[in-house]
């Protein structure tokens, strides 16, 4: 990843998608986050340098639709300050994936009409380390180590199929002991579910390891 645009801190979770529904809207791929202390923060953008990144936030602030912001530099992310230590990367994975368990699947001006879905959940969390994932289940699925069920590691994606050919149609975030993370469906918050279940066992199609 190089340099993002981070801006707001909300305390409701609806003024953070509704921002990030109006810059979508305007061209950026904007999504909202939960940090650490439980407020709710926009960020956009993959810019190659700092200026770049301030260009578009200080355009954005000219016209209205941003106030405070900060520029995220590369340097920020775990995936560099721990570069060289993958269990140090794989424990901030699912630390950052937690924190969106209980968050709404789909919001969007204060209704259900935009949110993030299962792969969007996926790739927040890899942008948010520093690590860039393409934005759909069937793209993420063909990056990576593939590697089997025994093998899995915290922070290797899962990848299921509802359709017949294969194809993968659902992710999540495996965070440890039989258990991944994922955005559901609409209507309903991100949640832990067990890998072992019957429903996810026949649907398995596939795992990937972005860090080995």
């Amino acid at each position: 990843m190089g340099c993002a645009v981070q801006v707001g801190a909300f305390a409701q979770v609806e003024n953070a998608a509704a921002l990030s529904t109006r810059l979508t809207k305007a061209g950026l791929a904007a999504y909202y986050y939960r940090n650490r202390n439980g407020l709710y923060r926009v960020r956009f953008g993959n810019y190659p340098r700092p200026e770049a990144a301030r260009a578009v936030a200080e355009r954005l602030r000219r016209q209205g639709m941003i106030e405070v912001f900060e520029v995220v530099r590369p340097a920020s992310y775990p995936a560099v300050r721990y570069q060289g230590q993958e269990e140090a990367i794989r424990r901030e994975l699912v630390r950052v994936a937690r924190q969106f368990i209980g968050v709404p699947y789909a919001w969007g001006d204060a209704s259900p009409v935009r949110g993030f879905d299962c792969s969007g959940l996926a790739m927040m969390v890899y942008q948010l380390i520093g690590l860039d994932l393409p934005r759909v289940a069937r793209e993420q699925m063909r990056r990576g180590r593939s590697v089997g069920q025994a093998e899995l590691k915290p922070g290797d994606l899962v990848f299921f199929s509802a359709g017949p050919l294969g194809e993968a149609s659902h992710v999540g975030i495996y965070q440890g002991d039989g258990l991944f993370i994922h955005a559901p469906g609409s209507g309903k918050t991100v949640s832990v579910a067990r890998i072992s279940s019957p429903y996810f066992q026949r649907h398995f199609v596939a795992a990937r390891d972005y860090l080995r």
